[in-house]
């Protein structure tokens, strides 16, 4: 069975909201839809969209900053949908984390074929994911028999554990805050608890580490958050 994509249209124009939600529906899409920034970031943590079309000028909050947001914990492709269309403009929509720039007015069609590209290269980056996503000299993780590989040691996790470590070595290397990580391993009901994420960074360090109070892999950015890191690992 073919796989329908999830997009998620942002944008405070209801009008192209509604013209957006029947053309994509048409062409076989999962249309979400936020009149807003606020509810655009809510939705876009909640329902985890295959990709999002996101306008620049909105109340409350611009599309530049939900972009910079959204990058904190997702590498869903975006793609700025957008009256604004100066140099400089695009230039901050790809310096805020965008992977496309359409300026208003625009043509279905090349809506459409941007669209299809860049899903198709989310397709084939989950193709490639299916087995092994990380390896790194002696450390590898396992998606398919969610197990971690350390030298000749096999370390079991309980699956928030995992889906805890998945994250990091996802992003190994960047620093996520607590509040990005809360958001992606547990949803957005648990913001504002990094006593959680705490705990949790105690109990892998205890599993993977050979000295947690000196750890190689996990580590801590004090008032920033915490990042994996393999390199040094002979």
């Amino acid at each position: 069975m073919r796989r329908q994509f999830k997009v998620l249209v942002i944008d405070d124009e209801l009008e192209l909201l509604d013209v957006l939600r029947v053309s994509l529906s048409v062409e076989g899409f999962n249309v979400l839809v936020a009149p807003n920034a606020i509810s655009g970031l809510r939705l876009a943590y909640k329902a985890h969209p295959d990709i999002i079309l996101l306008d620049v000028m909105m109340p409350e909050m611009d599309g530049f900053e939900v972009c910079r947001r959204l990058r904190e914990m997702s590498d869903v492709p975006i793609i700025f949908l957008t009256a604004q269309g100066t140099i400089e403009d695009i230039v901050h929509g790809f310096s805020a984390g965008a992977d496309d720039y359409i300026v208003k007015p625009f043509d279905l069609p090349e809506l459409l074929c941007r669209l299809r590209v860049l899903l198709r290269r989310v397709a084939q980056q989950e193709q490639k994911d299916s087995d092994i996503l990380f390896v790194a000299d002696s450390v590898m993780l396992d998606y398919n028999q969610h197990k971690l590989v350390l030298g000749n040691r096999t370390v079991h996790l309980t699956p928030i554990e995992f889906d805890l470590l998945r994250l990091l070595i996802r992003y190994h290397g960047k620093v996520l805050s607590t509040e990005a990580i809360l958001t992606h391993v547990w949803g957005t009901g648990l913001i504002g608890d990094p006593d959680l994420v705490k705990q949790y960074i105690y109990r892998l360090r205890q599993k993977i580490e050979e000295d947690p109070k000196s750890p190689h892999y996990l580590h801590t950015v004090w008032g920033e958050g915490y990042y994996f890191d393999a390199e040094d690992i002979s």
